[in-house]
């Protein structure tokens, strides 16, 4: 397996990078995005949140200021504040992804010219009117209802990456199963779309110490069932490292548990033991809890 990584961490609910935003240091903002680059990310998500206030002047600095020190990582303008993505779009040396415009029209409205107009790819994130999509048919709906828009507006399909929404599994077990089952239908629905996700919010509010065995693990299942990319942390070294096409052992057990056939527990590591009991947790074969790799 292997798959398209966008970095994570320029993200403005990061104690250090959210005080270099403020303060306009460009230094650790460099430093991280020098430091994906190393690490073999294909873009830098560049996440600014809501940015009400100052947005419109503070994602530009940004697209410059990464660029002074890597120009040659495309950049994913990542808030939900419309008038900063639009002052960034001509600052990007690379066509960037806009990340992203929501199933709703009074957004997807004034933001899909901002991606015809600057001939550029956007997330297509399945969030409707009512929120979170209950199931994989709720997806398909939006998904069909974001995606006929932008057709109607001269945008291809292969310029969409589709965002299904990853949600915690320790408090929504049931919609880890309902995310696979959309991916499986999704070129279906729309051939020649691109995909991705938060990979990490698979893990939210789960231990620190246990939160990358539920992304590792809901890695290898999503893209199975044909996910392109996920926005992952570069820090994260199995996750770069399956995205490098490595570490075929953890996708094998993933791959035989999630088929229903596991290996014999006393066949394996106690590193790919773990991979085996957060298959089944995630599946709903065993219920969440925060020890269930001590069971």
């Amino acid at each position: 397996m292997s798959f398209h990584v966008i970095g994570e961490s320029l993200n403005v609910i990061s104690t250090k990078i959210g005080k270099a935003m403020k303060e306009r240091d460009p230094k650790p903002i460099q430093e991280e995005a020098l430091f994906q680059k190393e690490a073999g990310v294909d873009m830098i998500d560049l996440n600014l949140g809501p940015a009400k206030k100052d947005g419109h002047e503070l994602m530009p600095w940004m697209v410059d200021v990464i660029q002074e020190v890597v120009d040659d990582v495309p950049i994913a303008l990542d808030t939900s504040n419309i008038d900063a993505i639009a002052a960034a779009l001509p600052k990007c040396k690379i066509p960037p992804l806009i990340n992203s415009i929501m199933c709703r029209p009074e957004r997807y409205e004034k933001m899909l010219p901002l991606a015809k107009e600057h001939d550029c790819e956007f997330i297509a994130l399945l969030w409707g009117p009512d929120g979170l999509p209950r199931d994989e048919n709720e997806r398909a709906a939006l998904c069909v209802e974001l995606i006929q828009a932008a057709n109607d507006m001269g945008i291809p399909n292969e310029k969409i990456w589709v965002d299904g929404i990853v949600t915690p599994v320790n408090i929504q077990q049931p919609q880890a199963i309902s995310l696979m089952t959309f991916m499986e239908m999704l070129q279906d629905i729309a051939p020649g779309v691109k995909s991705t996700c938060g990979l990490s919010n698979i893990s939210n509010g789960a231990p620190d110490h246990l939160r990358y065995i539920i992304n590792v693990t809901y890695t290898i299942m999503l893209n199975r069932v044909g996910m392109y990319s996920f926005i992952a942390d570069a820090r994260d070294q199995v996750s770069m490292d399956l995205a490098k096409g490595k570490r075929q052992d953890i996708v094998d057990v993933v791959h035989a548990t999630t088929d229903g056939n596991p290996p014999p527990m006393d066949s394996l590591s106690k590193e790919l033991q773990g991979y085996k009991k957060t298959v089944d947790v995630i599946l709903g074969n065993a219920l969440y809890s925060d020890s269930w790799l001590e069971v």
